[in-house]
């Protein structure tokens, strides 16, 4: 009796597909992903169930640590124009070196007349603890560095708009990020700047809980 042989079947399995659609999602989550930029001053910010997009356009961050007061700019041409100004009302002139330096920086905090020892640390020694003490914000509520360096930079924002010929023209949106065991007189005094110059509406940046925490 003649013997039947079955053909055997290969277990091998053919992975390339898989392994396309693998790195076609890594590649995604690659670009798509926001690397956290470096502060100044990391502060813990109070805990809130509240879920508020901060906008990603024209946006002022005011962030209030250790009663020292730093800010940042989201739009690089609202930096030039903010730190241009700044160069003309305290008499300090910036190289062009310099003001590119400064466009680059998402956030910072020092007096102006040190902020050219800052543009000249390496990126790295700029985030330092102690490195940036803060912008003077104390005393005369719309004479100090703080209250200019906002006006400045909503006055870079509607101009902006007007030379674009907008109808509708939006101040700067402006958000507070103060830690959760911050002074309150310190607070205060940033929202008393704020009020000066009519700006009532802002967004305070908290971190998420669990409602029924």
């Amino acid at each position: 009796m003649a013997n039947i042989k079955t053909s055997k079947k290969s277990t091998r399995i053919d992975m390339t597909a898989m392994c396309d659609v693998a790195f076609l999602l890594l590649s995604f989550f690659i670009m798509t992903a926001t690397s956290k930029v470096p502060e100044p001053k990391p502060v813990d910010t109070p805990a809130s169930t509240i879920k508020a997009k901060l906008p990603e356009r024209n946006l002022l961050t005011i962030t209030v640590g250790d009663s020292a007061v730093y800010i940042g700019m989201s739009e690089r041409e609202t930096r030039i124009a903010a730190l241009e100004a700044m160069s003309l009302k305290y008499d300090i002139a910036f190289t062009p070196k310099e003001v590119e330096e400064f466009s680059l920086l998402e956030s910072f905090g020092v007096p102006l007349e040190q902020l050219k020892s800052l543009l000249a640390l390496k990126n790295a020694e700029r985030n330092k603890p102690g490195t940036q003490s803060g912008i003077p914000f104390k005393g005369d509520i719309s004479e100090n560095e703080l209250s200019y360096w906002v006006y400045y930079a909503n006055a870079a924002v509607v101009m902006e708009q007007q030379a674009k010929g907008l109808e509708k023209i939006k101040e700067i949106e402006i958000a507070i990020k103060g830690g959760s065991k911050e002074k309150y007189p310190v607070v205060k005094n940033v929202f008393d700047i704020l009020q000066k110059q009519n700006m009532n509406d802002f967004y305070l940046v908290t971190s998420l809980r669990d409602e029924d925490f």
